[in-house]
Formats: C-alpha cells, sequence, structure tokens
C-alpha cells in the first residue's frame, strides 16, 4: 500500500466520526418520539434551547403579513438556506388573530401581558391559572402562572402566554376533572430544566387530565402549560407533520420555531 493510500485510510475513520458526531449533535438538540400514555399516543418533542435556539414567529418581518402556517415559516427559511427542525403553534389567539395574551419576539413585546379573568364557558385561555412559556435573554427558559410572570418582573427574550396551566409545581392543576368527556387535540410545553424544552401533542383527542398526567407522571415536568386545542399541529423535519387533522387545522398567530443552527 503506497503512502498516500495509508494516509486517507488512516483519514476516514476520523472524518467519519467527525460525521457521526455532528449527526449525534443534532439528534440531542432536537429529539422526537411517539410515545403511548394511559393507552393513548402522543409525539414528544424535546429541544436542548442551549444547542438549537428557539424562536417565536407571527409575521413576515419584510412584509409584516402573518406568517398563519407552520409551512409559511418553512419556506420562508428555505428561502434563507436555514432548514427547520421543529415547529408548533404557539397560544390562543383572539378573532382578529392576534395572540390573546402577552407575546414576545426578540425582546420586544408586541402583545401585553393579559390578567382579565373571563369566565371558563368563554375559552381555555380563561381557566385558571393561566401561564406563560419564556425564554430569558440569558437563555434559560420557564413555565410560570401569568401572576407569578409578572411578579418575577424579568425582561423576557421570547414569550407566549396561554393556559390553562396543565401542571403548577408539580400538582395537577385542580379545574381538571379526571373522567372529563372534553375530548379534544391538545399540545402543550414546560421546561424540565433551563435548556430542556419538552412540547407534547396527542394524536388523538384526550381529555385536559390526561393531558396534564402526561406531564407530570411521564415527561417529569413541575410546570406545564397549556398551547391550543383541536387545531395543534408539530412539524418535525424528516417525519412532518403530527397531532390534530390537517383539514382542522385553520391559521395561527405565533408559532414556535427551530431552525438548524449554523455553527459556521
Amino acid at each position: 500500500m503506497r503512502a498516500s493510500h495509508r494516509r486517507l485510510c488512516h483519514l476516514l475513520p476520523i472524518a467519519l466520526l467527525g460525521l457521526l458526531a455532528g449527526c449525534n449533535r443534532q439528534a440531542q438538540a432536537v429529539d422526537s418520539s411517539e410515545i403511548t400514555f394511559d393507552s393513548q399516543s402522543f409525539r414528544v418533542v424535546k429541544v436542548d434551547i442551549a444547542r438549537e435556539p428557539l424562536a417565536l414567529f407571527w409575521k413576515n418581518p419584510e412584509s409584516g403579513d402573518p406568517f398563519g402556517t407552520i409551512e409559511a415559516v418553512r419556506q420562508w427559511g428555505m428561502a434563507r438556506n436555514r432548514r427547520l427542525l421543529f415547529a408548533a403553534n404557539a397560544g390562543i389567539y383572539d378573532r382578529q388573530y392576534s395572540p390573546l395574551g402577552l407575546y414576545v419576539e426578540n425582546g420586544k413585546a408586541l402583545v401585553p401581558l393579559n390578567l382579565a379573568r373571563g369566565k371558563p364557558s368563554a375559552g381555555n385561555f380563561s381557566l385558571q391559572p393561566n401561564g406563560v412559556f419564556v425564554v430569558y435573554p440569558d437563555g434559560h427558559a420557564a413555565v410560570r402562572t401569568s401572576t407569578d410572570f409578572k411578579n418575577d418582573a424579568r425582561p423576557a427574550q421570547w414569550a407566549t402566554q396561554s393556559g390553562p396551566m396543565l401542571v403548577i409545581d408539580g400538582k395537577l392543576n385542580d379545574q381538571f376533572v379526571d373522567d372529563s368527556s372534553s375530548m379534544k387535540w391538545r399540545s402543550g410545553v414546560c421546561a424540565r430544566t433551563p435548556h430542556d424544552v419538552v412540547f407534547a401533542v396527542s394524536e388523538a383527542p384526550v381529555n385536559f387530565h390526561t393531558f396534564a398526567r402526561l406531564f407530570r407522571d411521564q415527561l417529569g415536568c413541575r410546570d406545564a402549560l397549556y398551547l391550543d386545542g383541536t387545531i395543534s399541529q408539530f412539524y418535525v423535519d424528516g417525519a412532518g407533520y403530527a397531532g390534530a387533522p390537517t383539514f382542522m387545522v385553520k391559521p395561527y398567530a405565533g408559532i414556535f420555531a427551530v431552525f438548524e443552527h449554523d455553527e459556521d
């Protein structure tokens, strides 16, 4: 064997290890799986936001028009050579397709915190307590009740308010009934650690009690927030869409998105 060939043979395993390490880094940063809990199927996506930043998108920064769909966000990224790894609708909105509560993009509050207490019959946002998913300027994520978020008085880099809270300090929201017949597709989010954000969406209709127990008992979340119901879908790169059937989906306001991070 010539010396040049021997050198090439030595270099190949190193290059292969580098490639595998890159694949492993991405797999760990955005990890998607389908799990069964209480005889129900759920799509669970875990995002290490220290490796792949999580952001919120409502309106196209160039046109000012709402993105409205996950596909529009994906196409926007593609036009900028950015591959979408994960996306999900980011909470409840009003009749004008604006976020119903606090909404912060890149440090700018586009909608203020909403502490109004409506009738529960008016919608899930009015079920108390509702809450905020937030990523702070230091890159740490958390789920807080809306009141606690206000009392914290900390600036947010990214934030969305929704409701109700599913789990509060390790306890299920006491508004939920074990054998409730209110069955919907449901999505939610928690931050198990400051960098470990977990999203889940049901693959079939479930009630609030089962969905909250998924976050507490299966996913290990001490605080978890409901995002939305019948229209909820997740996009996972390489696996497509999960959650509600496409024909039930309506335009979204805020959208969570994780684009592949360019380390160059």
